[in-house]
């Protein structure tokens, strides 16, 4: 299979008759959400959970792990209209670093048990890697796994969890756990699914920049995990946290092709509108918006090709993690620049324009560049694994 060109707009087969079947089942599904916020979670898991069962979810995922195993000109089709037709993103979006990995590395039983439940959104996922003494340098974690004496199929888990994306609604945590030595770094973690409901997991909300709590510490005092939830062999984590890894930074973000294409007209329209167009620096920035988008969908439509091809995005998966993270910062910075003394109307402000989503937004962005490895950890992976530079001394 040949990697998409930037031109490359992904037309649909002539089979693709899954687009009527999704405009007909948007049609019985609004998707406007409700107006209290309390509610949105739960109308959104009832909105995956129909979206399943029509057999209308999961473009990439193969036909036995219960995707629709769409080709790469279909998938990108799908994730257009999705986003043409405004359909609400699933509410757990670590489903798509945690569920690949499964369907490559989980048992039958492990799929069986846990890739339905996700992908209705019964169940939510948070993601236990980054720790407060390891965070950029991830194989120096220090929570550890250690086999129960009285009882072999069991894993007792001690240690810390930090900056953990939706921590409090999650019902269960794909974690990377110490099971050799301490000093064994990559060669000695395990990949460890544990329920977020045991007993001695403690879950303290953290608040960010923007006012919210989306993320949270999580602390594990001698939580009991079987065996069985462990992700392949014992000390093998590393190897398969860079599934998770690669999709994280490569086809987790390839619908966001289609939202950033909608809101760079939308941030034009604003332009317009306020009178801001007419400053030649803010068309100047507009401009580079529109190369922004390409970049980011050349990017990860590659990444998506790798992965049909049956291989890992691999340290390249970090090129497209970073032009996103750059992109998400520079498009709302120009936001605000549109904005002028109304960008400092945050969103809890009842006169702020358009609710304050883009000042939102921007304060949201300033974790873009440090989440899910920042872009100086980017930029080493690309210089020493991508262009074969030698390592800083």
């Amino acid at each position: 299979m040949s990697t998409l060109s930037t031109e490359d707009d992904g037309e649909p087969t002539a089979g693709a008759a899954f687009l009527g079947r999704l405009r007909d089942f948007v049609r019985d599904h609004p998707t406007r959400p409700p107006r209290d916020r309390a509610e949105r979670l739960s109308w959104a898991r009832a909105w995956h959970a129909a979206l399943t069962d029509a057999g209308l979810a999961a473009p990439g995922w193969p036909a036995d792990a219960g995707g629709m195993d769409l080709s790469l000109p279909d998938q990108i089709a799908y994730h257009r209209e999705m986003s043409r037709l405004r359909a609400p993103k699933h509410p757990c979006g670590l489903m798509g670093i945690v569920a690949p990995t499964l369907i490559r590395h989980g048992t039958a039983e492990q799929k069986q048990r846990f890739l339905r439940p996700m992908l209705r959104a019964d169940e939510l996922w948070c993601q236990g890697f980054s720790e407060p003494d390891a965070g950029s340098d991830l194989p120096a974690l220090t929570t550890r796994a250690v086999p129960d004496p009285a009882d072999p199929g069991t894993y007792v888990v001690t240690g810390q969890k930090v900056w953990t994306s939706q921590a409090q609604q999650s019902d269960w945590m794909f974690a990377l756990v110490r099971t050799g030595a301490p000093d064994s770094r990559g060669d000695g973690i395990s990949y460890l699914l544990i329920p977020m409901d045991s007993p001695g997991v403690t879950v303290r909300p953290l608040r960010d920049l923007s006012g919210g709590a989306h993320f949270a510490e999580v602390f594990l005092d001698e939580v009991r995990v079987p065996v069985a939830n462990r992700v392949g062999a014992e000390n093998g984590g590393w190897a398969i946290a860079r599934t998770s890894l690669g999709h994280e930074r490569a086809t987790a973000f390839l619908a966001d092709e289609f939202r950033y294409r909608r809101v760079v007209d939308e941030l034009t329209d604003l332009a317009v509108r306020t009178g801001a167009a007419a400053d030649p620096v803010v068309r100047q920035e507009i401009a580079r918006t529109e190369a922004g988008v390409r970049a980011v969908a050349a990017n990860s439509r590659r990444a998506l090709d790798t992965v049909l091809a049956g291989r890992d995005p691999g340290p390249a998966a970090s090129v497209n993690r970073l032009i996103r993270a750059e992109f998400d910062q520079s498009l709302h910075s120009l936001a605000l620049r549109v904005l002028g003394p109304d960008a400092v109307l945050g969103s809890r402000e009842p006169t702020a324009p358009e609710k304050g989503r883009w000042t939102y937004g921007y304060l949201m962005s300033r974790a873009s560049t440090i989440g899910a490895g920042t872009a100086e950890i980017q930029r080493n992976t690309i210089a020493e694994r991508v262009l074969g530079l030698p390592k800083e001394s």
